[in-house]
């Protein structure tokens, strides 16, 4: 009895840390880093770099001057910084991409505590509020390379001016070899990847799956070109490394499935009727101030316990 260990839950430990999630979530970002080279050229890479550079010494700065832990060697800022970039124009202004990372880090995530304390995705709403604030810089997109086709306008900004002259086809599409942010165009890249979080089991199917079906059916009910609704815009990026966020989604099965309906619903309203052509941003963020009742609602009851 003397060998018997007392100690509070949890008794069950897994060998995954926040370190190693983050390092699979950037291995899985890795062909969207190279698609967007390929796409952009190595500017892309210029402002990846700067990003995340800045998504660190950022959060390494609020901690010393706040005397907190140190915690960039977990890896959470160097993946809000990549997912920023990838989520911002090739021709973006350098000192407007700080201050992206700046906001993400600083204002949405260090604020209201640190990892795991923030109540909405700090990409997702550094992007939005750059969006807000640099509206032009944020809206105008460099033309692909391999594309003599295609033009720098977006499909969704062709599709939203009830136009298909000019579209990518399904193939470009799915390539990458289209208008866009420099991480958002290449569905294969991005697919790859979501694969790989999936097969790691750093995410499951619910999100994404019930994300992109919803914009699918939605789409090929209201006669919206479905495929071109799909891959276009931020939709593979935002289903399979931003609804899917930890901290900023539900944690049951059933809360992920209702989370992804609610982007993809949202996502279609905003680029049906909305002034906006694209949805995907303002939509996780939306459902993210969601999350909380939805986390309630699908809450699993504990065995022999009560609903709390």
């Amino acid at each position: 009895m003397n060998n018997m260990i007392v100690s509070v839950n949890p008794h069950i430990y897994a060998k995954d840390t926040t370190q190693t999630i983050m390092r699979d979530v950037l291995i899985a970002l890795l062909p969207a880093v190279f698609a967007s080279v390929l796409f952009f050229g190595v500017k892309a890479l210029l402002v990846e770099a700067v990003c995340v550079a800045v998504a660190v010494l950022c959060e390494w700065a609020f901690q010393k001057i706040c005397r907190k832990p140190d915690t960039i060697t977990d890896l959470s800022a160097a993946v809000t910084g990549l997912l920023l970039a990838l989520n911002l124009p090739v021709d973006i202004p350098l000192w407007q991409a700080v201050f992206g990372s700046f906001v993400a880090v600083i204002l949405v995530k260090q604020l209201f505590g640190g990892i795991g304390q923030n109540f909405a995705n700090p990409a997702i709403t550094a992007r939005i509020i750059m969006l807000v604030a640099f509206s032009g810089a944020m809206t105008t997109w460099a033309a692909p390379a391999f594309s003599d086709a295609v033009s720098s306008a977006t499909p969704l900004a062709i599709l939203g001016a009830g136009s298909t002259e000019g579209l990518p086809s399904l193939l470009q599409m799915f390539l990458g070899a289209r208008g866009g942010s420099m991480g958002e165009t290449s569905c294969l890249a991005l697919l790859i990847g979501g694969i790989y979080l999936m097969v790691r089991k750093v995410i499951s199917w619910h999100t994404p799956v019930a994300f992109i079906g919803t914009v699918l059916v939605l789409t090929a009910l209201l006669g919206q070109q479905p495929l071109y609704q799909v891959m276009a815009g931020g939709l593979f990026i935002g289903a399979f490394f931003m609804a899917t966020d930890y901290t900023t989604s539900p944690p049951t099965p059933a809360g992920k499935l209702i989370f992804g309906v609610g982007c993809g619903l949202i996502t279609v309203l905003i680029r049906v009727w909305g002034n906006y052509p694209e949805g995907v941003s303002f939509s996780i963020l939306l459902m993210n101030i969601l999350n909380p009742y939805i986390s309630g609602w699908t809450r699993t009851k504990p065995f022999g316990g009560v609903q709390a």
